[in-house]
C-alpha cells in the first residue's frame, strides 16, 4: 500500500471521506504519479478485468436518463496498468449510447471517434509510447466533446473536492475544458486512489463531479 489510499472504504454516500489515509499536498504531481504508477504495477491482468466488470456493474445508469439512446458519452479505452473499461463500454453501447472515445494522434489535443463495438478497436503502433487501442473511422475534432452529456476521464487519483492526478501530458485538462457547463464529469481511478487530503492543483485543472471504481460510485463537493 502506498500511503495515499482510502482501499475498502465504501463509495456509496456522498461527500468527502473521513479516512486517515491522504496525499499530502506537499508532495510533488510528479511524486504522486510515479508513487502511484508504481502501486498499479502490483495488479495482475486478471485483477484488472475483474476490477472493469464490477467497475461497469456500479455505473450509476440513472446518469443516462429515461432515453439513453439520446445520450453521448465521451470515455475512454483503458491501457496499461489502469482498471479495464471495455467491460463499461460495452453496457454504455447496450443501452444505446452514442460513446466516443479519444483518438490522440500526433497533436497535442485529444481528437474523438464515435464507438460502436469494442471489436473496433485497434492497437497504436507507436513504439516507445503506451497508447490505448483506438477504434477505426473517422476522427472528430476536439470540440465534439461539447456534444455530451456525460464525460468519464481517467485518473491516478480523486481528492475530496474533485481534482483529479493526470499522467501529465494535459490532454485531458484542455479536452475537459470544452465540455459544456452543466455535462457531468465522472473520474475512473483504483479504490486506493480515492484520496483523504487534497491534490496540489493548477489552474487550468478541472474537478470531476464523481468518482467511479471498482468498489462504487460517488457524488464528490466541490
Amino acid at each position: 500500500m502506498c500511503g495515499m489510499t482510502l482501499h475498502g472504504e465504501s463509495f456509496e454516500n456522498d461527500g468527502p471521506s473521513s479516512a486517515t489515509a491522504t496525499a499530502p499536498v506537499r508532495e510533488s504531481k510528479e511524486t504522486l504519479r510515479h508513487r502511484a504508477l508504481s502501486r498499479r504495477k502490483r495488479t495482475t491482468a486478471a485483477e484488472r478485468m475483474a476490477a472493469g466488470d464490477a467497475l461497469a456493474l456500479h455505473f450509476p445508469l440513472p446518469l443516462l436518463g429515461a432515453d439513453p439512446a439520446t445520450m453521448s458519452v465521451a470515455a475512454y479505452v483503458s491501457m496499461g496498468t489502469e482498471v479495464e473499461t471495455r467491460p463499461l463500454l460495452t453496457l454504455l453501447l447496450d443501452r444505446g449510447c452514442t460513446v466516443m472515445v479519444p483518438r490522440l494522434g500526433s497533436g497535442r489535443d485529444i481528437g474523438w471517434s464515435v464507438l460502436t463495438d469494442v471489436t473496433m478497436l485497434r492497437a497504436v503502433d507507436q513504439p516507445g509510447h503506451l497508447r490505448p487501442d483506438e477504434p477505426t473511422g473517422r476522427i472528430l475534432p476536439p470540440n465534439a466533446l461539447s456534444q455530451c452529456g456525460l464525460v468519464i476521464a481517467p485518473a491516478l487519483g480523486v481528492d475530496p473536492r474533485g481534482y483529479r492526478l493526470g499522467r501529465g501530458a494535459g490532454w485531458y485538462d484542455r479536452a475537459l475544458a470544452l465540455r459544456r457547463p452543466d455535462c457531468p464529469l465522472i473520474a475512473v481511478c483504483w479504490p486506493w486512489e480515492v484520496m483523504g487530503e487534497p491534490l496540489p492543483t493548477e489552474d487550468h485543472d478541472v474537478p470531476a463531479d464523481a468518482v467511479l471504481t471498482p468498489e462504487g460510485y460517488r457524488r464528490l463537493r466541490r
